[in-house]
């Protein structure tokens, strides 16, 4: 924040084509904005370098499989077809069972898919891991 009480926050996506950068950058400027002391805010995105899932941190990861979302572990090459062809590769964050499956490529949104867990029953969500040469996802790489 500047003397003036004008502050610019620089935020990187964690999908660039994200159809919610809009509406995320809208709820900051006016949650940021009316703080005291604050007389504007605003909102810049970065996409270099890019958001990669082997950001989060491990109390985001717990967080993020409390809420019923898996994240691929770190490192690993995105676009290996041996873990994402596989049944039963991603552990269920609800009962932790590897009866899994792959239900849609399609979750609600363009970075997650939703995989169905055998053994507990339940739907959960997976997010995409993206491929840092050319942007593209790998869905069920978790």
């Amino acid at each position: 924040m500047d003397e003036d009480g004008n502050v610019d926050i620089t935020l990187l996506p964690t999908f660039t084509g994200c159809p919610a950068l809009d509406m995320i950058a809208n709820d900051v400027t006016r949650l940021v904005g009316d703080l005291d002391a604050v007389e504007s805010c605003r909102v810049h995105w970065v996409f270099d370098p890019p958001w990669s899932t082997d950001r989060i941190t491990e109390a985001g990861r717990a967080s993020l499989k409390a809420h019923g979302v898996t994240v691929p572990t770190c490192g690993g090459d995105p676009s290996s077809s041996g873990v994402q062809l596989r049944t039963s590769a991603i552990a269920c964050p609800w009962c932790g069972s590897r009866d899994t499956r792959l239900d849609s490529p399609f979750g609600p949104t363009r970075c997650r898919t939703i995989q169905y867990c055998e053994s507990c029953r339940n739907t959960f969500e997976d997010m995409k891991r993206l491929d840092p040469e050319d942007g593209t996802s790998s869905p069920g790489a978790g």
